[in-house]
Order: C-alpha cells, then sequence, then structure tokens
C-alpha cells in the first residue's frame, strides 16, 4: 500500500510540516525510532476552533482537531523520512486535550487521531499504544495537542 495515495483515497492532503517554534526540533530518530514533537494542527494560529473541550469546543469538534494534528505529523514525519514508506508502525500517541476540570471525554477526542492513522496505515502499522490526558491549558489556546513515535524500517 502507497500511503500517499491512501491519505489521497481518503480525500485528504498533507499539510505543509510545520517548522519548531522555539528551541527544539520537530523530530529525532533514535534507535530506529522517530520521536515527533507535540503538534495541534497544521497552522496554531489559523485553526478552525480554539478553547478547552466542554466549554467552546464540543467532542466532534476536538476528534476533528486530533485528527488535524495527527495529518500533520504525518507530514513533519515525511519531511524527518524521506518517504512515509520508511513507517514500520506507530508505536505510541500521547494525545493532550485542552479541557475543563470536569470533562472526562478525552479519549473519545484523542480518538480522531487514532481512527485516521488506522484508516491511512491499517490496523498493522496504525495501531498505537495511547495516552489521552486532559490539561489546563495548551499553547495558544489550542483544543489538541498530539506527539508520535513511529518505529522506522531499516
Amino acid at each position: 500500500m502507497n500511503i500517499k495515495n491512501r491519505i489521497k483515497e481518503l480525500g485528504l492532503s498533507l499539510p505543509e510540516a510545520p517548522s519548531s517554534e522555539g528551541r527544539y526540533t520537530t523530530g529525532v530518530i533514535s534507535n530506529g525510532l522517530l520521536y515527533l514533537s507535540g503538534n495541534g494542527g497544521p497552522d496554531p494560529s489559523n485553526l478552525k476552533y480554539y478553547g478547552k473541550l466542554g466549554a467552546e469546543v464540543t467532542v466532534e469538534e476536538g476528534r476533528e482537531c486530533a485528527a488535524g494534528a495527527a495529518l500533520t505529523l504525518l507530514s513533519t514525519a515525511e519531511k524527518h523520512l524521506g518517504s512515509l514508506e520508511r513507517i514500520e508502525r506507530i508505536v505510541k500517541l500521547t494525545g493532550f486535550v485542552n479541557s475543563v476540570p470536569d470533562f472526562t471525554q478525552h479519549p473519545a477526542v484523542i480518538d480522531g487521531a487514532s481512527e485516521l492513522l488506522i484508516k491511512i496505515l491499517g490496523e498493522e502499522k496504525g495501531a498505537h499504544a495511547r495516552s489521552a490526558i486532559g490539561t489546563a491549558s495548551l499553547p495558544f489556546n489550542i483544543p489538541v495537542e498530539i506527539e508520535i513515535i513511529i518505529q522506522v524500517a531499516s
């Protein structure tokens, strides 16, 4: 399966890979793993939604944000790997949800990213270990931030 073709089949396209906005890199390869820095979408200054889940942002809107962040992370992976075909599998996904204190649907929000990765990469490469964490705030008041660890094919 060609990953870029699968993305097109799903009616999606990869956004431009973002650059770092501080003193860090967007990804590091170490011991056959690509660690990607957290991402909230293609351009944090121009997202469709801002705010907290359970207040300004619905679960469905949060899922959309999570999927957008995952797609942007694939773009970042391509930048670091040269080709998405080097993805052996998604090992771990960590999702941070900007939410009000009594919000409890973090896993449902982060499912937006998990489901998209499985649709694109298939169950074998896309299924992953995961954490979904609620936070008091996120940079730029974005609703969701995702980071992933990818096993790289040698």
